[in-house]
């Protein structure tokens, strides 16, 4: 499968769709458009919907806090990233919890409806 992936503004966040392989290479290419994606519109809510085809690697899990930093994305965005394949949520599990220690943003949902309502309730 070829990793594919698409960015839209939904008017209160950004929705970010993605087909194929997790690896750290696919998110040097997504992040920073990603990251553009929000400064263009002004919104700093991110909700990711994954369906990769492989587990997220160790190592490249863990290099996503420095990808984050490099790209200056911080505590101004509130992301939540939805993992569908349940083969892949363990590993990705591991990339939110590298983020979370390193004070960065990002939570791991396995349902796209409840992933959604974290991101747009500013309460928590």
């Amino acid at each position: 499968m070829e990793d594919q992936f698409q960015i839209t503004f939904e008017g209160n966040y950004i929705q970010v769709r993605l087909q194929g392989s997790e690896d750290l290479g696919v998110a040097s290419r997504l992040w920073p458009q990603i990251r553009e994606a929000c400064k263009d519109n002004d919104c700093f809510k991110v909700l990711g919907i994954a369906e990769t085809s492989s587990p997220l690697g160790t190592m490249d899990a863990y290099n996503h806090a420095e990808l984050f930093i490099k790209l200056g994305i911080n505590h101004q965005y509130r992301i939540a990233w939805v993992e569908l394949n349940p083969e892949a949520y363990e590993a990705t599990q591991f990339a939110e919890t590298v983020l979370k220690n390193r004070g960065l943003p990002g939570r791991l949902f396995a349902d796209v409806s409840e992933a959604k309502q974290w991101l747009l309730n500013e309460a928590e």
